[in-house]
């Protein structure tokens, strides 16, 4: 088993929830429901929550340095999530859609993982099923309400959809290693992973008044391999202030 391929699945994978994690956070208190302030709470503290779990794989079976270093000493260029994680929150449109689109990603992610032939990342996948089935549940019903709703949710939707879309092909960016990782059973691959999150998307859409985006629109690619945004920096500063003033703390 290559170590290096396994690592940057695991460092990829762990990197989109703890950036996103720590984004849906950032609604708390700002919902524009109560229902659904604490909704995105708990599904950003279930993320963040996962990334640990991740972390703590590297850390116990491949050598990485501890969870909290990894995840709060480290800069941007040293990221390997996907940009479409790292991007503002904007309105709560395209908060929804993100989560709409990531999460499902996510659970086609880990459904293959259940089965990879790396047991740690197999066991933790049987574990974390159940939330994020409460996660892509959460996003399909508010997209089927608010997609057949009102002209302006419709509406609101459907560019957040169309401004997301290629952002999200950049979730399945391939890695260097992706035949290694296809042959040993590691993991299915992100072509095969796309493929069955398009159909799952689209069966969503197709009980709304939305319309998929261009399929054929370019991948917004780059995370993966370090080159961020402007807004990812910020975001780990953020992040990682407490944990910097005094690294050897507990809390």
């Amino acid at each position: 088993m290559n170590e290096l391929a396994l690592k940057e699945l695991l460092y990829k994978v762990a990197d989109d929830l703890l950036i996103l994690g720590h984004r849906n956070s950032e609604w708390t208190g700002m919902g524009p429901l109560l229902e659904e302030d604490i909704a995105f709470s708990s599904m950003a503290q279930d993320k963040v929550g996962q990334a640990q779990a991740l972390y703590t794989i590297l850390h116990q079976n491949l050598g990485e340095q501890a969870p909290d270093t990894v995840a709060f000493m480290r800069n941007a260029s040293q990221f390997h999530n996907c940009i479409f994680v790292e991007l503002p929150n904007g309105e709560y449109d395209f908060s929804l859609v993100r989560h709409f689109l990531f999460d499902t990603a996510l659970a086609i992610r880990f459904e293959s993982f259940v089965t990879s032939s790396f047991k740690p990342l197999a066991e933790l996948s049987a574990k974390i099923r159940g939330e994020l089935k409460y996660h892509t549940l959460h996003a399909n019903t508010w997209m089927k309400q608010l997609g057949n709703a009102t002209p302006e949710s419709i509406s609101r939707l459907q560019e957040s959809l169309n401004l997301s879309w290629p952002y999200a092909l950049g979730i399945f960016e391939e890695s260097p290693y992706e035949n290694e990782l296809i042959k040993s059973g590691i993991f299915q691959g992100e072509k095969a992973t796309m493929e069955i999150w398009t159909r799952k998307i689209q069966e969503v859409l197709s009980a709304t008044r939305l319309t998929l985006a261009d399929v054929s629109s370019d991948a917004v690619h780059g995370g993966r391999n370090g080159r961020h945004t402007q807004h990812l920096q910020p975001l780990l500063d953020e992040m990682s202030e407490v944990f910097r003033i005094d690294p050897a703390a507990e809390w």
